[in-house]
């Protein structure tokens, strides 16, 4: 380099501006110079035994220069003060950390291996062991790692950029796995702020700020039987029951109600607890780190890390392991909408609205304060989906149920008119995150066969479970929004009033096959000042109890899969607090302990009778028997699983008004066990019921070749399975 080029970049340099540092530090010509700002002196040894090969002098603060007495790998040998001596490899005498293919494909928002590859990973270069940094700041003026291992100075290890795709890296030396870490960026806007890393595989426990190097993924998993298994379990005519979680409430440890379990403690009380109740899978509300725990994990940062709140990334991958051994799948939330404003996190990363857009109309999300990613740049995209992967491929994730996808769908979600800008037709379609959630959905189709992806999604958005070859979006199921509005606003009022709103629990059978379809009482539905779901039932404590029994036996023998949010199962009565825990306690009165029993009993009915999951979206998998008895407030009806499987049909009694001697059509004389009756006492009923059998005669009626006079207790649901034509 001329000496006019080296002054200039030297004063960079000395002025933390300089984009690469490997012009001015390292061996050149048989000078080195290295920027070790405190320093009180250096000199240079050999790698490999340590020998002198020079002296270096302070030619400028902190900027020490001498000549190499041989030509052979060298290394660092710094005194600092207070006597302290620190050996070690000269970051600036290693190569490119990342390889020209890599930044073509992250330039192309194509690197689905992203996780991989960028951030802070652990690895030799030149037989040196250390870690590899980099980050994608194309804006910046300076990129600089900071961490535990330099003072968290970043004049000590200021960063290369690749300009080809604006990506900045460095390789430091002699440290690991374990090491306290961010990445300080000289903003295009002036600024200078210490980022967390957006690949960070690790972090510190809130409200520390910091990403942590987490060493490689390779925990040895022993869930063979089950990936085998995976997609027969996934499949539209399989029984999927999911138990949805918030894992730092659902329980806390004994002695702290304000502490966190672990994974391993979770997965100790958690696991036996769901195979117990019946549940086929868990959802977990978000465990991507999030700075504001009142957020429940809806504003992730750290797309990549599993919080610290928990543990380990390697304890989350036993327990998704030890769910697997134990037959329960495990799916996680997901978040591809926004994130936080948080100043260590993504926002205006380089200086510069990076990850979201710049004009606040697409930019900003008015309802949750937060930003909105910018799903039209390649980086941004390729950056979300190389997370998706990364929980499947590294953490054997069952199932994505994407987040707030109907405000990814619409420009104006939530906007007035004149907030929002039009797509380029003029229309109010996101095409840009149209085109990520389609490619998302076949990238995970095409890598992870049997992989679930599942959208909340409210509107009438068209094809959300179709294929993408057929121009649906592509995922596996969607969250049923309509079905659960109507149903729980039928639910809240006063049986004298239901023979009106009668519809509000048909609707849902107009559209039952337009998609595939997951039905959710979720932890939506009881929080914000929304009460519990048993306080949301009317009338005294027994009918809010039969309420409630008939609504749970109404939702599990209804087309679709089913979902519900921790301590619905056992009717707790308070709104769900997340600072708290499940009100476990009340399984000591009888009402509750019956609750959670007849939650069971219908996971454990799902699971095995064939007519209630196998033609499940199919509409021959389900037949009005008695639709319109708005009247007296009574649905009938059947459901029909493949040739050779025993019919159900079911009833269903939304008024406190028993029946006796009641007709209904059959679909086949004969002998009908009484499998089911939530009326039943063991449920906290009255017990009014049919002696556990219905017998059928071959007389027509609704439409059915044969017919009985059945009891109809109140309030309740009934489910009669087919069992021949014997007495």
């Amino acid at each position: 380099m001329a000496r006019n080029s080296l002054s200039a970049a030297t004063a960079a340099l000395l002025e933390s501006r300089l984009d690469d540092p490997f012009a001015v530090l390292g061996a050149h010509d048989g000078e080195v110079r290295t920027f070790q700002p405190g320093a009180e002196a250096l000199s240079l040894i050999a790698r490999d035994d340590g020998r002198p090969l020079g002296t270096l002098e302070e030619s400028a603060p902190g900027l020490f220069v001498g000549r190499l007495a041989e030509t052979v790998p060298y290394a660092l040998r710094i005194a600092w003060p207070g006597g302290a001596m620190q050996e070690t490899e000269d970051a600036y005498g290693f190569g490119l950390v990342l390889g020209e293919l890599d930044l073509h494909l992250f330039n192309e928002g194509l690197h689905l291996e992203l996780g991989q590859v960028m951030g802070a990973h652990p690895r030799q270069m030149d037989g040196i062991d250390g870690v590899a940094f980099s980050v994608w700041a194309p804006n910046a003026r300076r990129v600089s790692v900071v961490g535990d291992f330099n003072g968290w100075d970043g004049r000590r290890h200021p960063m290369r950029l690749r300009q080809s795709a604006g990506v900045w890296e460095l390789f430091v030396p002699r440290i690991g796995a374990g090491a306290h870490y961010k990445f300080e960026i000289a903003g295009a806007d002036g600024s200078i702020v210490q980022k967390a890393d957006p690949l960070a595989r690790q972090t510190e426990l809130p409200p520390a700020t910091g990403s942590i190097v987490a060493p490689p993924p390779d925990y040895a998993w022993s869930d063979g039987d089950w990936l085998a298994e995976r997609a027969a379990r996934h499949a539209p005519d399989a029984p999927i029951s999911i138990y949805e979680v918030h894992p730092a409430s659902w329980l806390r440890p004994d002695g702290d109600p304000t502490g966190t379990l672990d994974w391993q403690a979770l997965g100790d009380r958690l696991i036996p607890y769901v195979v117990d109740m019946g549940f086929t899978h868990i959802e977990l509300l978000p465990i991507m780190e999030h700075p504001f725990g009142g957020s429940w994990g809806y504003q992730p940062l750290s797309q990549f890390a599993p919080s610290a709140r928990f543990g380990r990334p390697d304890q989350f991958a036993g327990f998704v392991d030890a769910c697997h051994r134990s037959g329960i799948g495990v799916i996680l939330d997901w978040v591809p909408a926004h994130f936080p404003t948080d100043v260590h996190g993504l926002a205006h990363f380089d200086g510069t609205p990076l990850y979201e857009h710049a004009d606040p109309r697409e930019g900003f999300h008015q309802d949750w304060n937060t930003l909105i990613y910018n799903l039209g740049r390649r980086e941004v995209s390729g950056f979300l989906l190389a997370s998706a992967f990364w929980w499947l491929e590294t953490f054997h994730i069952d199932g994505l149920r994407v987040d707030a996808v109907a405000s990814m769908l619409y420009r104006d979600y939530s906007r007035n008119a004149g907030e929002w800008v039009p797509n380029i037709h003029g229309g109010r379609e996101n095409l840009e995150s149209v085109a990520f959630l389609k490619r998302m959905n076949s990238v995970v189709g095409e890598r992870f066969p049997g992989v679930m992806t599942i959208a909340e999604e409210s509107t009438a958005w068209p094809g959300v479970s179709a294929p993408v070859a057929q121009g649906g979006l592509g995922f596996s199921y969607k969250w049923n929004m309509g079905w659960m509005h109507d149903t729980l606003q039928y639910a809240e009022r006063d049986p004298l009033y239901r023979r009106w709103h009668h519809g509000e629990l048909t609707f849902g059978l107009v559209y039952a096959w337009s998609e595939k379809f997951v039905l959710p009482i979720s932890h939506d539905e009881v929080v914000h000042g929304k009460g519990s779901l048993i306080g949301k039932m009317p009338g005294d404590r027994w009918r809010k109890f039969a309420n409630l029994r008939a609504y749970f036996s109404f939702m599990w023998t209804h087309p679709g899969k089913k979902l519900l949010f921790m301590g619905c199962e056992i009717a707790q009565d308070s709104e769900w607090n997340h600072d708290a825990q499940v009100a476990w306690q009340l399984l000591d009165e009888p009402d509750h302990a019956a609750m959670q029993r007849l939650l069971r009993d219908l996971n454990r009915l799902y699971a095995e009778q064939p007519a209630l999951h196998a033609r499940d979206a199919e509409p021959a998998g389900f037949e009005w028997i008695v639709g319109a008895d708005a009247e007296r407030s009574i649905l009938v009806y059947a459901r029909h699983g493949n040739t050779g499987d025993s019919p159900l049909v079911v009833v269903i009694n939304m008024s406190p008004d028993p029946h006796h001697g009641f007709r209904i059509g059959m679909p086949r004389a004969g002998r009908w066990r009484e499998v089911l009756n939530s009326d039943a006492d063991i449920y906290g009923g009255g017990n009014i019921g049919n002696a556990g059998v219905v017998h059928a005669r071959a007389e027509p009626a609704d439409g059915q070749p044969a017919s009985a006079d059945i009891v109809v207790p109140p309030l309740a649901g009934l489910l009669l399975r087919f069992e021949g034509t014997g007495s």
